[in-house]
């Protein structure tokens, strides 16, 4: 069997993953201009102030992609003989849980301010001349800072199934939502306007619930993963079809009587286990073959031990 070399996705695949990058740039330096702005005309608004919020910790999961894609590059060695593949299980993980904490954050403060009936002032001031309210800035900040979102969002989320990554997966998710909280807090302002003092509070809470429910499903997510759980598709969480293929595969090998088989995810790639029971004597050149022929099968089966055993585990 051979050892273990340097990670190198299929040539299709690393055009995909250079639109990726390419992609998450371009989400990065847009991120930092809605940062700004959103800032800018944040006002006194609860619901501007979680949409903002809520922006700048989409900044986190473009940046951790960008940096792990850069630390999944390096060859196995003899400190991490494995690879650097678990990158994406960390990183993942790592923005899951601030997700979470900024999800409890905003829900808390948000609660608060409905609680202390706090009013929020939405003034005007005098732009080229003419006297404009600020809701409608903020409203147009709002949406700036969705619509080319949900763009990149959908432009990202086939790219992340084809390279079975959900650092990219959730990224492009959670933008291509991004419609529903620049609506909460556009509604909210509205609102306001019209004198309704709460709704901006009830706006906040909304968009803060939307990320604690976010956060706790990634971070469950990134933590079963790390358990070593069954392998599971990106976009539905389903168990993957793949190791079932394998299965079948190796069973039907001529000298194979039965087999079990056992992978695990460790970011892009999986890691795992062929137990067979060889129907008489077997000889080094089928266990060979038969380790060449399940890699050819897809990309993902990184590495794995074929083990001949008298009775399956």
């Amino acid at each position: 069997m051979e050892s273990i070399k340097h990670f190198s996705l299929p040539q299709h695949l690393q055009q995909k993953l250079h639109q990726a990058k390419k992609l998450e740039w371009i989400t990065f330096f847009y991120l930092l201009s809605v940062i700004v702005i959103m800032y800018l005309t944040l006002g006194s608004s609860q619901a501007m102030k979680s949409a903002w919020l809520e922006d700048l910790l989409s900044l986190v999961p473009s940046v951790a992609f960008l940096i792990s894609t850069k630390i999944n590059d390096k060859s196995a060695n003899q400190e991490f003989p494995y690879g650097y593949h678990r990158v994406f299980s960390i990183s993942f993980l790592a923005g899951a849980v601030a997700l979470l904490g900024m999800g409890l954050f905003l829900v808390y403060d948000s609660s608060m301010s409905l609680i202390k009936a706090e009013h929020p002032t939405i003034g005007s001031k005098v732009i080229f001349g003419q006297q404009v309210w600020m809701g409608w800035v903020m409203m147009i900040a709002l949406l700036y800072s969705s619509i080319p979102a949900m763009i990149l969002g959908f432009k990202k989320l086939p790219l992340s199934e084809e390279l079975h990554n959900k650092v990219l997966y959730t990224d492009a998710s959670a933008q291509k939502a991004d419609y529903m909280t620049a609506f909460a807090a556009i509604l909210g302002i509205g609102l306001v306007g019209i004198g309704l003092w709460w709704a901006d509070s009830v706006a906040a809470l909304f968009i803060s619930f939307s990320v604690l429910k976010d956060g706790i499903t990634r971070v469950k997510t990134a933590a079963l993963d790390l358990m070593d759980r069954y392998p599971k598709n990106v976009k539905n969480d389903s168990e993957d079809e793949l190791i079932g293929e394998i299965a079948r595969n190796v069973r039907s090998w001529p000298w194979v009587q039965d087999a079990k088989v056992r992978f695990r995810e460790s970011g892009q790639v999986y890691f795992g286990q062929i137990a067979v029971v060889p129907k008489g004597d077997i000889k080094l050149k089928d266990i060979e073959a038969g380790y060449e022929t399940v890699k050819k099968i897809h990309w993902k089966i990184y590495d794995f031990t074929i083990d001949p055993v008298s009775e399956l585990p």
